[in-house]
């Protein structure tokens, strides 16, 4: 089948007690909502974690970044990162400066065909995922950053699936209520189409 998730796995996680995860996208794709469900749902396991958020004045196509880290003690790590074992890149735009603060063995969770897997370095963990495409299967096409977000969490099981539902439904307003199922088979569709390719 084309467009089959891959993986590139060289170097395991660096078994970090603190795992930290850097988001780089766009504005419109969701980046900041997926950082936030997840920091969230850590803690809604009683887990420690920080956010820090990064993004343009425009709605829709400027640049959109995001720092995740979750711990089951206090936190070591600031969420403004000079380096970190994860990373999603949802976009090419504005990614620079995040591949080099990357440590050897990395995950990077990459969203094919707008980002090129073959354009990292070769000591990183490469798992690609076409986020529209699989967002589309799932009747979900707003939801390809929450695609990412199930995808990265069936590989590194950083929090129970549910939890990510659970959270994601908090965070949304009322005026966006009407996406959570979509965003909820997003999310589940992710993670299906990564956890047999990242075995």
């Amino acid at each position: 089948m084309e467009d089959e998730p891959t993986v590139r796995d060289t170097r395991p996680d660096s078994g970090s007690a603190e795992r930290e995860l850097m988001v780089t996208g766009i504005g419109g794709q969701g980046i900041q909502l997926l950082a936030k469900t997840l920091a969230l749902a850590a803690t809604r396991e009683g887990r420690y974690a920080m956010l820090a958020a990064d993004y343009g004045g425009e709605m829709r196509g400027g640049p959109s970044k995001a720092a995740v880290v979750v711990g089951d003690q206090p936190l070591r790590a600031l969420p403004i990162l000079p380096s970190a074992g994860s990373a999603i890149f949802a976009h090419h735009r504005f990614a620079e400066h995040v591949e080099e603060r990357l440590r050897p063995g990395a995950l990077v969770v990459v969203n094919v065909p707008l980002v090129d897997p073959g354009a990292f370095r070769d000591d990183l963990r490469i798992v690609t995922v076409d986020a529209r495409r699989v967002a589309k299967e799932a009747e979900a096409p707003n939801a390809a950053g929450f695609v990412l977000l199930g995808a990265y969490n069936a590989v590194t099981r950083t929090v129970a699936p549910q939890s990510l539902e659970d959270a994601m439904t908090e965070l949304l307003p009322p005026y966006r209520r009407q996406h959570a199922e979509a965003n909820v088979r997003a999310l589940r569709a992710g993670a299906a189409a990564l956890t047999e390719a990242a075995r």
